[in-house]
């Protein structure tokens, strides 16, 4: 690949765009908001001025309901020699190309499965796609210079290649992605009325866990607009799941003690399938979180004290695979989450605690 455009410079536009100008790839940018297209041009994702001959490959980063059109845009305006997507939705896309009669043979659509809360072109990073799946979902009838260009975008992106059927991958990010912000949301709208005292509780647990509710709503609505139908056949399958746990703590209140006991196992039930679901999610390398184990070390708010504990870390031995930092800012004291492999917590527990460091 030596040329490409990117049609759409937002997050994800524009981190593809400038992952591919730092592997020497004449990037050319266009958006409906030339502002936009020049902020992501002055932070060296390309240029927007426009290509005078066909470029290798067009990249369309708009919503899932715009990709059938601005494809036929393209095409008609002979802008390049194969095209793809980054949208988070694949079956209605290729629908709505097909009904428009575009050339679906040099077209493949893809997915890469990264983002943030922020958006645009300011919160745009080269290393988006670093090591993030990156799915493909080309047809019987998609040309295999196009896969084959599709999946050299891929590797100029760091992304590891992911191929599977239009349905098949709209299902499977309605359930780990789609109905997720759903749920995130659901739990994070709580706080919105929450006296401020209530809130002030919150720790890192709620904060994982309604994280992702602080995209951008209208972004999300053209989202989940186009993945509708999965996500509600999901949710509907959650809500007769919360039904049994509503009858299940109520029965937990209950003062007769047959109905507590049985309302104890429907909760037991419920922890232990979520807990085994969660080990089923792959970690790095493909192992699950099950594999690793946290330990906690209290750090004091004082400069230096990351670097330290960092340095102290290291002469271990031990590869420290996650950290998360627990640290309210009005508290002289912090909690650093160091996960690592579970047959290293003793080595790197002893290392740490003989240079002083307190652990839990």
């Amino acid at each position: 690949m030596r040329s490409a455009v990117v049609v759409g410079t937002g997050l994800i536009g524009t981190s593809v765009a400038l992952a591919l100008n730092a592997r020497g790839v004449t990037v050319y940018l266009r958006d409906t908001d030339p502002a936009a297209a020049r902020i992501a041009e002055s932070l060296g994702a390309g240029t927007t001025t426009a290509p005078t001959a066909a470029v290798d490959l067009a990249v369309m980063a708009v919503p899932p309901a715009l990709i059938g059109r601005v494809l036929a845009d393209v095409q008609t305006a002979g802008l390049a020699h194969h095209y793809t997507d980054v949208a988070s939705v694949k079956v209605g896309p290729r629908e709505d190309a097909v009904a428009l009669d575009c050339d679906t043979a040099h077209y493949i659509a893809g997915h890469p499965m990264a983002g943030g809360e922020r958006n645009g072109p300011l919160a745009a990073r080269a290393d988006m796609f670093e090591g993030r799946a990156w799915i493909l979902t080309p047809t019987s009838d998609t040309d295999r210079e196009t896969l084959n260009m599709a999946l050299e975008l891929v590797a100029m992106c760091g992304a590891t290649p992911v191929v599977m059927g239009a349905t098949e991958h709209d299902r499977a990010v309605g359930l780990v992605s789609h109905t997720p912000h759903i749920v995130a949301a659901l739990v994070a709208m709580r706080f919105e009325q929450a006296e401020e005292r209530a809130v002030s509780l919150a720790g890192p647990g709620i904060k994982d866990l309604s994280r992702i509710a602080g995209g951008d709503p209208e972004l999300w609505v053209d989202i989940l607009g186009a993945n509708a139908v999965v996500v509600a056949d999901i949710l509907e399958d959650i809500g007769v799941n919360l039904e049994d746990v509503v009858t299940g703590l109520r029965a937990m209140a209950a003062t007769d003690e047959a109905k507590r006991d049985e309302g104890r196992r429907g909760i037991g039930t419920l922890l232990r399938r979520g807990k085994a679901g969660r080990e089923r999610i792959a970690g790095k390398h493909g192992s699950g979180p099950g594999s690793y184990r946290t330990l906690g070390v209290l750090i004091g708010d004082q400069p230096g004290q990351l670097a330290r504990l960092f340095t102290d870390a290291s002469r271990s031995g031990v590869n420290i695979e996650d950290v998360h930092l627990e640290h309210a800012t009005d508290q002289l004291a912090g909690l650093v989450q160091l996960s690592v492999a579970q047959t290293s917590v003793p080595v790197l527990e002893e290392a740490l605690r003989a240079q002083g460091w307190h652990t839990q």
